[in-house]
Formats: structure tokens, C-alpha cells, sequence
């Protein structure tokens, strides 16, 4: 970006300016991965110094775990948030394991693995990760107890559904899976449930 674009980005009040930081670094991160997030980065794509960038966000392993936790909490909202039972244990986890691999959430995806394997050295996003992981797990647990009434123990279940999503997705990102990735979890939990 050259000083002319700069010069020329517009004042704006705090909050705002706040604002457009963390929504350009999530658009950076859906964009080409947390990886991406650098204060040069964000700068450019929010249209300011990176000088700025740093006064607003001065730790930047912390705004990265920020930019991830807004990020995967939006798709848990999303897919956990408004989720309603429509029939049986299987049909509303089918329905909830084809929501979670539909290819358009790839992005979300390399957020996800960039995350895991950047919190192993970045103690903020890692602690993040973790928590995250919780609020998901605890999510499906919900769900999975709602929709069995009792009959299904949902803490392994939920587990079991989690570690199958997040390979799958993961394996995604590298065109390692199978074409149709629904299908194979339809197979998949057809042979867990029985």
C-alpha cells in the first residue's frame, strides 16, 4: 500500500477504528489464515500504519487469539445457536455433521489447524484454542443429549463426533479425503449409532 492511501484513510472515532482493525484481521484470516496475521498485514488491509495497528493492539499473540476466538465463536453460533431437533439422534447429527463439512467453511477450517499448531508457541491463542474447544464440546454434549433423551452418553459421543469433523476438515485443506466428505460421516455415524 502506498503513503498516498494512507495519508488519504479516513479519521475515524476509537471504537471505530477498534472495529475496523479486528474486522480486517478477520477477513485477513479467512481470507489466508491466522498464519497471515502480521501488524504489516493488518495494516495493509485496513488501509493504516502498522504503527497504528500496534497502538491499538500492542501484543500481538493476543490479538491473534482474539481474531481466532471471534472467528470460531461466529461459526459456533451459528451452527450451535439457533440449532433446533428435527427427529431422531442420527438425523440431527447428520444434519449437523453435513453443516460443519460443507466445503464453504474451509476457511474456518485452516483458522482451526493454523490455531492448534501456532498455540503450542503462542500461550494466548493456545489458552484460547483450549477454551474454544470447550464451548464446542459442551455445545454438541447439548445437543446430542437433547436429541437421544438419555439413551446416548454425550460426552464421548461428542468427542467422537469433534475428532471426525476436525480430521475431516483438516484433511480438506490438503485434498486428502474423500470427494464427498458427508456421505463418508453419514457411513461413519451410522457404524457408531448402531
Amino acid at each position: 500500500m502506498n503513503t498516498t492511501s494512507r495519508a488519504a484513510a479516513k479519521r475515524l472515532p476509537p471504537a471505530e477504528r477498534e472495529r475496523s482493525i479486528v474486522d480486517g484481521a478477520m477477513a485477513l484470516a479467512h481470507e489466508s489464515g491466522i498464519e497471515a496475521l502480521t501488524v504489516r498485514a493488518v495494516a495493509s488491509r485496513v488501509g493504516v500504519t502498522p504503527a497504528l495497528i500496534a497502538h491499538y493492539r500492542p501484543v500481538m499473540d493476543e490479538f491473534v487469539a482474539e481474531v481466532f476466538g471471534e472467528i470460531v465463536a461466529a461459526e459456533r453460533e451459528e451452527v450451535l445457536g439457533g440449532f433446533e431437533l428435527t427427529g431422531d439422534l442420527r438425523e440431527n447429527l447428520q444434519r449437523l455433521i453435513e453443516t460443519l463439512l460443507d466445503d464453504t467453511r474451509e476457511d474456518v477450517a485452516l483458522v482451526w489447524v493454523q490455531s492448534w499448531s501456532l498455540g503450542a508457541r503462542n500461550e494466548a491463542l493456545g489458552q484460547r484454542v483450549r477454551h474454544e474447544m470447550d464451548l464446542w464440546q459442551s455445545g454438541l454434549e447439548d445437543v446430542i443429549r437433547r436429541a437421544s433423551a438419555g439413551t446416548v452418553d454425550p460426552e464421548p459421543a461428542a468427542w467422537l463426533l469433534l475428532a471426525m469433523v476436525d480430521g475431516m476438515s483438516a484433511h480438506s485443506l490438503v485434498k486428502w479425503a474423500p470427494h464427498d466428505r458427508a456421505d463418508l460421516a453419514r457411513r461413519t455415524l451410522a457404524a457408531v449409532l448402531g
